[in-house]
């Protein structure tokens, strides 16, 4: 059978859309790029002399609690992009919800990003930034008191060290956003993988519940998964999406 060209592709992305009213989207980095935020796993993104340690090392619950200023220092600098806005995917994401087509999306991203664009249903597989704790009393704070503070950020109420409400490397996910992930991967009609290299586990098997015939993958490079995928673009997932017309 021979390969469909670009167009073909597109076309028959679109196509699958419209006659798709099950759709879940499982997201990466390669979504939120669009809106300036880096990714630290390209090679164009976090790796720079100013940190002793690569991101993974920094990003970790061992060296959070180790040097938890220095953990901090980074945090700041490399993961509070507040002033990031929704790009294009985020918006049709939120568009196909609300016209019932989207039941959910799936995402890895910590910015908050897809609810800013208007998505209800979110499952956030590696928390927020836009959630942070008390560790002591519970307290909860926003991204702007993390950015505004200084040093190891400290609970108002009791003087607790707050912590974000993320996964660090080294701790588990949710089992309630797992198994809400799970539910609606494996009902979904469509499957729209978008901006992931599906390197980053437990969260990359997840797709492996997905029992549909519309498994497709948007992304620039390839991933481990493209022969499995009903359709592969190496699109830019924004310019993607944004073709997509619901009237």
């Amino acid at each position: 059978m021979a390969e469909l060209s670009r167009e073909e592709k597109i076309e028959k992305f679109l196509d699958m859309v419209e006659k798709s009213d099950n759709i879940v989207f499982f997201g990466g980095a390669g979504v939120s790029t669009e809106s300036g935020i880096p990714d630290f796993r390209s090679v164009d993104g976090l790796y720079n002399q100013e940190y002793d340690y690569p991101p993974e090392t920094i990003l970790s619950h061992t060296f959070y609690r180790r040097n938890t200023e220095e953990f901090y220092r980074f945090y700041r600098n490399k993961m509070l992009c507040l002033t990031a806005q929704p790009n294009m995917a985020h918006k049709k994401l939120a568009e196909l919800e609300a016209a019932g087509k989207v039941k959910a999306v799936v995402t890895q991203n910590i910015d908050g990003l897809h609810q800013l664009a208007g998505s209800k249903k979110v499952l956030e597989l590696h928390g927020s930034v836009h959630r942070n704790y008390c560790e002591s009393c519970h307290q909860l704070y926003d991204a702007e008191y993390m950015l505004h503070s200084k040093g190891v950020p400290r609970c108002e109420k009791c003087g607790g060290s707050i912590k974000p409400d993320v996964v660090l490397y080294e701790e588990g996910l949710d089992n309630q956003t797992i198994q809400e992930a799970v539910y609606y991967i494996s009902n979904a009609d469509m499957l729209i993988i978008g901006g992931t290299s599906l390197a980053v586990y437990p969260a990359a098997g997840l797709i492996d519940y997905y029992r549909g015939n519309k498994l497709v993958l948007v992304n620039k490079s390839a991933t481990p998964r493209d022969a499995i995928a009903n359709l592969v673009l190496k699109e830019s997932i924004g310019e993607l999406f944004g073709k997509i017309n619901l009237s």
